[in-house]
Parts: C-alpha cells; structure tokens; sequence
C-alpha cells in the first residue's frame, strides 16, 4: 500500500533552535493529539477478499484469490465509508499505467471482483459490507454496512472543511496493518504543492510516514481537509516500460472534502429492512 510523505523533518528542526521553536513544536502536537483523539475512532480497517484473473494477450489467463487490508473513513453515522479505489482494486490504476505502452506489457490484462468485504471497528466488531459506489476518476470507492448498526457510528463530517496553503501542517489517521495490531496512527504531512486545475487538490511533501491511501488529512484547528488517494493520468509516459511511467503519470494527492462530499451524494438510499 502506497504510504504518504510526512512532516516529522519539521519537528526536528523547530525543536532544535531554541525554546520558542520547541514551543511551536509543542503546540503543534497539542493540536495534533486532540485532532486524533476526536477523530480517530472514525477511521477503520476493511478487509476486502478479492478475486483477479490475469492475462497476457488473450494467452496464458490465470486466476487467484487474496485477501487484504485498506484504510477507510467513516463520513456518516450509517456506517458509510470512502476508500481510496485504487487500495481496494488496482485495475483502473493499472489501465492507466499500461495506456502508452509498447510490446509484451502493453497486452496484459487485469480484472477483479470483491467477493467479501467487512469493515473492521477498534473493538473487534467486523461489520459486512459491500460497496455502493465508485468514482474511478477520483479514486474513491464507498462501502456501507449490509445491516444498518445498532446505534451511530463515528464519523468525519466532511461539510466541516478548509482549505490548506502550500507549506501547512496537516495531521492525517490511518489505521496500521495487522503487525502492529491494526492500531490507530498519526502523522505529520506537509503540503507541497495546491494544484487548481484540472481540479483542486493537495500534494503533500515525499517524506515516507506511516499514511496509507483512504486516511483523513485534518488542519490544525481540527477541521477536515480530505482523503488521501491516488491520482493517474493515462497518456503516453516517457519509457517503454511499466517502471518508466509510474512518477510520471500517478501521484499521491489529499483530494478536498468538498470533492469527497459531492460524489459521495450519489450513493443510493439504503434499501428498507424488512
């Protein structure tokens, strides 16, 4: 799983100049613990069991089954969920990546269908899920409990959002993998760069943190910046190999609330329980 870039560089060189720089290092982490505390139980773990079946040109079609494990955020209290598409299916990226290429490459092929998804609470609960939405241009993909819960869930409200300058701090949650006991983490991003066209997003520095693709990015005043996702462009890459045009054509980006929040009223209404 792709893992963003971090701002922990920042907190050793304002720690390192001074009291007045410890204390700017000190109130950031202030505000960045009560961001986590309030936020963190609305991000979860979803387990996802997918099948792919891969080909070569029409030849040599094989098949399997894996199971693995993304970052989501809760964005409402039914338990609907967004996920960044390309943690969850790695075909659209994939198609992206292969468009322009010449020779063996360019003829493989790559389908997948989810088989069983659950979504995976702090206290152990595992809620079965399926997915009720994907937007493959914005790499999103959203999944609601099958059952309604029991009583509101934890979530992100995303209409309570800001924008973020080039250079801001910003704290983002992730859940880790099942080695560290799928704990809730924070890290400190950057932003590098705010791109306006052909629509607006963030990008954040390329220091390697513990963020996974699906993460929340809050500001420091505890407001929600966006989702952590992956953003491919298809077109031709400079190289004639897969290797050639991954920097080149995908990059790591924080897609604004606003965007998540627009697609995300799309969903369909839960259909009634009997």
């Amino acid at each position: 799983m792709r893992t963003f870039p971090a701002l922990l560089i920042l907190l050793l060189v304002l720690g390192s100049h001074g009291p007045v720089h410890r204390a700017q290092a000190d109130e950031i982490a202030r505000l960045g613990k009560v961001v986590f505390e309030k936020h963190r139980q609305a991000v979860v773990t979803v387990q996802i069991v997918m099948k792919t079946r891969m080909s070569l040109g029409g030849r040599g079609q094989t098949s399997g089954e894996n199971r693995q494990e993304a970052t989501g955020t809760v964005i409402a209290p039914n338990g609907l969920t967004v996920l960044a598409l390309s943690a969850t299916d790695p075909t659209t990226l994939l198609g992206n990546l292969l468009a322009g290429l010449e020779g063996e490459e360019s003829r493989f092929k790559m389908d997948s269908e989810i088989t069983d998804l659950k979504i995976l609470l702090e206290d152990g609960t595992d809620l079965p899920a399926e997915v009720v939405l994907r937007d493959r241009d914005l790499d999103l993909v959203f999944v609601r409990p099958k059952t309604p819960p029991s009583e509101p869930m934890p979530y992100v409200n995303l209409e309570q959002a800001g924008p973020a300058e080039t250079l801001e701090p910003v704290i983002t949650i992730t859940r880790l993998g099942r080695a560290a006991g799928r704990a809730h983490g924070a890290s400190y991003e950057r932003i590098s760069a705010v791109v306006q066209r052909p629509r607006l997003f963030y990008v954040p520095d390329d220091t390697i943190t513990a963020t996974t693709l699906g993460s929340p990015a809050f500001l420091l005043d505890g407001r929600v910046l966006g989702i952590c996702v992956m953003r491919s462009v298809p077109g031709p890459g400079g190289g004639s190999s897969l290797l050639g045009v991954q920097a080149d054509r995908t990059a790591a980006i924080i897609l604004p609330a606003a965007e998540v929040l627009k697609v995300s009223r799309q969903v369909p209404a839960p259909a009634e329980q009997p």
